[in-house]
């Protein structure tokens, strides 16, 4: 039997996970690190702790699993997207790595956006610069900490600094680097124009392959300190999306993965890169053979719903506690009960500011149409169905740029609420499915090992072998029409306000 791992470095924490090679979860393991906010709208965290967490999630796995360590024939590597972390010349690392929700970026972005000119920016890496991509990181750091901007020698995307306490290696590839803005997506390379415009010497990023590829092998210090084998091999692995999307079955046109985390991603495949004119969406490589994708990313989708309890639903979680119950449950149980629409009540996910489709770091959430009659039901059913609104606005607009919408597939947190489910089918009138697998990027990770060492053949039929559909959601005909009604007047919300959420910006200097 041949066993494959997967391991997914999140922004809470690393999940290790072992399959075999028949894609059965044989054993996992999840070790949680800090997020440092050293000021406000920063977001930090220390490689180390990757690594530590890495370490610690191996080891589990293997003593968990009693899998010998030979049996393990390949490695995969998924992590969050866009976060900088920067090593001097002897591989050590000069501060700690900032993160993609991190936006302390916005002058860089301008800044980045004038040295190359936006018309030339969306010709060569297809999209602008943001506050969570990993170019303007670099610039910022040059602007304000010079002293350890002298001391770069390598940038590595998170993932890839643990392939390189893996293997040794100096390692990217083409799913994580294109969200960096220094990668022509298109072509599947850096973009030596950006770079030269932006004064980042091109051997600070390291070689770039396919996610499938081969690129370094487990080292003797690895070994010892992880118990792996040395000389495993170690792919290039996926950036967390595209490695949830692998992970879901995602791996042919007509399939979109909707993803209910903490934030919220609508991911379409395409066959030929395709790219908004007015950059609404994303457009990055995928990890599979010579794929990308469009996507939708919205900062706030499940953290719309964990702030509401956090912060109105005392009383629930005292419930759940006594009950021994999940307090999401409660919570949308009272949502079920209120009627679609929330009797006029709307709500904007906007809580961190927005990526897509509005890109506005000052955009912040809102209740609107409160009146006396509404309860914590109605407010609970307006967050639901505010995330899934602002989800169909990616969904809209791919359709307008033509991709293919034949299924959607709903994967993360959101997705186990049967409530939840039927309003995204409903909201976006399509056939929702709920994959078997809830194992998420690790799981992409793990197949991406098994495709480039052997152990699985073809990303269709791996993925429709190992990764079977649990259940369908269709949408109620009736409720569609509502809810396109009711849409109708969400998309409006948004440009209403979107000038007082700038003004409010400047006043409170956030």
């Amino acid at each position: 039997m041949s066993y494959l791992l997967g391991i997914d470095i999140g922004t809470s924490g690393t999940k290790t996970l072992l399959i075999d090679e028949n894609g059965k979860t044989r054993a996992s393991k999840t070790v949680e690190y800090p997020l440092l906010t050293p000021h406000p709208g920063w977001a930090e965290q220390r490689p180390e702790d990757w690594w530590r967490a890495t370490c610690e999630g191996i080891a589990a796995v293997l003593r968990k699993s009693r899998v010998k360590p030979d049996e393990i024939k390949g490695v995969g590597l998924s992590g969050q997207m866009h976060g900088s972390v920067f090593l001097d010349e002897k591989g050590k690392v000069i501060r700690p790595a900032i993160l993609w929700c991190d936006g302390r970026t916005a002058a860089e972005c301008d800044e980045i956006m004038a040295a190359v000119g936006p018309q030339r920016m969306h010709e060569l890496v297809s999209n602008p610069a943001l506050a969570g991509f990993t170019a303007p990181k670099v610039v910022w750091l040059r602007n304000h900490e010079p002293e350890k901007f002298a001391k770069v020698r390598q940038v590595l995307l998170p993932k890839d600094y643990i392939r390189y306490r893996l293997t040794g290696e100096y390692a990217a590839e083409v799913s994580d680097a294109a969200g960096t803005v220094m990668f022509d997506v298109k072509n599947r390379r850096w973009s030596d124009e950006v770079l030269e415009a932006l004064r980042i010497p091109r051997e600070w990023l390291p070689k770039v392959y396919e996610s499938y590829e081969v690129c370094g092998h487990v080292t003797a210090a690895a070994a010892r300190a992880t118990g792996l084998a040395q000389g495993t091999p170690c792919v290039g692995g996926g950036a967390d999306n595209t490695c949830g999307a692998v992970g879901s079955g995602i791996v042919v046109e007509g399939r979109v993965m909707t993803s209910l985390g903490t934030s919220g991603v609508v991911f379409a495949p395409t066959d030929t890169p395709q790219v908004d004119p007015q950059e609404r969406l994303h457009t990055f490589c995928h990890s599979t053979r010579r794929q990308w994708y469009l996507m939708g990313c919205m900062l706030s989708a499940g953290m719309s719903l964990q702030w509401y309890r956090n912060q109105l639903a005392e009383v629930e979680r005292a419930a759940a506690k006594k009950r021994k119950a999940d307090v999401y449950d409660l919570l949308m149980k009272q949502a079920a009960e209120t009627p679609p629409g929330a009797e006029g009540l709307f709500f904007l996910p906007y809580l961190m500011g927005e990526r897509s489709p509005h890109k506005d770091p000052f955009a912040r959430g809102a209740f609107i149409g409160l009146s006396f009659r509404h309860t914590k039901g109605h407010l609970i059913r307006a967050i639901v169905e505010g995330v899934t609104f602002a989800l169909r606005d990616s969904l809209e607009i791919m359709k307008g740029l033509g991709a293919k919408m034949e299924q959607v597939r709903l994967i993360a947190g959101g997705a186990k609420s049967p409530f939840w489910r039927q309003v995204v089918a409903d909201i976006f009138g399509l056939q929702i499915a709920i994959p078997a697998n809830t194992e998420g990027p690790a799981m992409g990770a793990a197949i991406l090992a098994g495709i480039g060492t052997g152990v699985f053949g073809d990303f269709l039929e791996t993925t429709e072998r190992i990764l079977p559909v649990a259940s369908y959601v269709d949408p109620d005909a009736r409720r569609h029409e509502q809810y396109n009604e009711i849409y109708s007047h969400f998309v409006g919300l948004y440009p209403a306000l979107k000038g007082h959420f700038g003004e409010m910006g400047k006043v409170l200097k956030l």
